[in-house]
Formats: C-alpha cells, sequence, structure tokens
C-alpha cells in the first residue's frame, strides 16, 4: 500500500485497489471504497467474496451496476460468472446473493441499498453515509444472513 486515499474527495480521483482499506462486511465479504459522492450519493466498491459468503436479503432504491473480474455471483435472477456485466434497477429485490468460489467484482451505486431481515424490516441502509462512517471507522456492519440479529453496531 502506498498511501490510503480519501473515498471521499471531489474532483477527478485515480485509485489504485491497493491503496483502498479493506473493511470486512461480514463472514467472507471484504469490500474496499474506492469512491463515494456527497452530492451525488453514488459510491464504487472492490467486493471480495470467499466461499459461502452471502448478502442479506435487500432492495435497491437506488439503481446499481456491477462487473465479475473472478469466479461467480449467484442470485435469485441468475448466475453472473468471472466477465459479466450486470444491472440491477431501482427496486429490484434480492433474497439472496452468494458465491461458492472465490469471486471479486467492481460495484458502482446509485443511491442505497436497503438490507432486510427474514421479515422485511430494515436492518440497516448501505449508502454514500453509511460507507464514509464505515471507512472512517465509525461502524462495524454485518451484510450477510448470518449477521441479521447483530447487523450494525458502533465501532
Amino acid at each position: 500500500m502506498t498511501a490510503e486515499h480519501d473515498a471521499g474527495k471531489t474532483g477527478d480521483l485515480i485509485v489504485n485497489i491497493a491503496d483502498a482499506r479493506a473493511h470486512e462486511l461480514g463472514q467472507g465479504t471484504t469490500i474496499r471504497l474506492l469512491r463515494y459522492s456527497e452530492e451525488t450519493g453514488d459510491w464504487v466498491l472492490w467486493v471480495e467474496m470467499q466461499p459461502g459468503a452471502t448478502f442479506a436479503p435487500h432492495w435497491h432504491l437506488g439503481h446499481g451496476q456491477y462487473f465479475v473480474t473472478k469466479g461467480e455471483l449467484i442470485y435469485d435472477v441468475g448466475s453472473a460468472p468471472a466477465g459479466t456485466y450486470g444491472y440491477e434497477p431501482i427496486g429490484s429485490r434480492h433474497s439472496e446473493a452468494r458465491c461458492e468460489q472465490v469471486t471479486e467484482y467492481l460495484f458502482m451505486g446509485h443511491g442505497a441499498v436497503a438490507f432486510t431481515d427474514a421479515q422485511g424490516e430494515v436492518r440497516f441502509i448501505l449508502n454514500h453515509e453509511f460507507l464514509r462512517d464505515l471507512s472512517k471507522g465509525a461502524l462495524v456492519a454485518d451484510i450477510s444472513n448470518e449477521g441479521a440479529d447483530d447487523a450494525l453496531a458502533a465501532a
């Protein structure tokens, strides 16, 4: 790592993944926050998932896009192996996302994602403010199905 970058920086930005600190978001999922915007609510993540890692049920309050570079992301709309681009429109609801092998992808969020429990109640909102606070060490979160009971806590 050469120098940790400021993911909330305005203006031009060039980020090497090695310069973005890894944040664990539950069992087997690590993100690297590349960018978030206070102006637009957009955010960009590098996501690394280990075999068996899951994302809990969630719905997109803003659209999202991703590109898988390694492994395979599996969720209720299908399979996204390496080399796959995916688009998730506003209002998309997913009961679970998971992987069975080491999986890496770039995710570009354009607004919030609401993570829910089994009853459909909101556990927490993942948005640019959530990611800003996570990057500053102000909270710890678990987006996996296994973390439903202790999804969000102050660090």
